[in-house]
């Protein structure tokens, strides 16, 4: 079992900047993979930003240039740098985990809110 503890979000206005961070516990051994989705109201899940074990990253493409993922694997823990907020960035940030034998975990979700 893999239990993810995400802090960070809040209000922020518009061009600003938030880090959001996700503590893993449990099975962290089993971990490859970690990353952030997002959902907005009325919307589905989407992934915002993902990083493998080697540090391998891939970003949708909305938050490309202004997101950045990364990892401490000390502190068994990601962050997600978010500048140049905007708007539509407005949701529930939930943080992934997925584990060598194919299961994923999710976190309780963090609420982001860009708003003037």
């Amino acid at each position: 079992q893999v239990q993810l503890v995400e802090s960070g979000g809040g209000l922020v206005q518009p061009g600003g900047s938030l880090r959001l961070s996700c503590a893993a516990s449990g099975s962290v051994f089993s971990i490859n993979a970690m990353g952030w989705y997002r959902q907005a109201p009325g919307a589905q899940r989407e992934l915002v930003a993902a990083i493998t074990s080697g540090g391998r990253t891939n970003y949708a493409d909305s938050v490309k240039g202004r997101f950045t993922i990364s990892r401490d694997n000390a502190k068994n823990t990601v962050y997600l740098q978010m500048n140049s907020l905007k708007p539509e960035d407005t949701a529930v940030y939930y943080c992934h985990a997925h584990n060598l034998w194919n299961r994923d975990y999710w976190g309780q979700g963090t609420q982001v809110t860009v708003s003037s």
